[in-house]
């Protein structure tokens, strides 16, 4: 079985570090970080991530725009994608579910169930 590759979009640093730790050491995977929507949109064409685990709230390009720019790339629109959100009101998840993502995970997440959460999301 290869490594899966999962890239982290984020604008907040410590959220970034701390799901990248967890992804490493738990769930045993490679990952690659993004500060924006724009960096994650160049990388995600670039690396062929086997995962995109993107942030709702960013400045400049949220989250919701960079799955709708990820979605409308023949090159990165069959990579699954995760949304991270702070956003916990059931209409939103619903708005974001109806979205095609693959599955919507609240923070503050629990790090160490990170790998586990994902994992049960895709069927790895």
């Amino acid at each position: 079985m290869t490594t899966k590759h999962i890239l982290i979009v984020d604008d907040e640093y410590d959220i970034r570090a701390v799901a990248e730790l967890a992804l490493k050491t738990v769930g045993g995977w490679q990952v690659s970080t993004a500060a924006s929507g724009s960096e994650g949109l160049a990388k995600a064409i670039a690396e062929q991530p086997d995962l995109i685990l993107l942030d709702v709230m960013m400045p400049d390009m949220d989250g919701i725009a960079t799955f709708q720019a990820l979605q409308a790339n023949p090159s990165t629109q069959e990579i699954p994608v995760i949304l991270l959100t702070a956003k916990a009101q059931a209409t939103e998840q619903r708005r974001f579910a109806e979205l095609g993502v693959q599955a919507i995970i609240t923070k503050p997440f629990k790090a160490m169930k990170l790998p586990g959460q994902i994992a049960s999301a895709l069927n790895w």
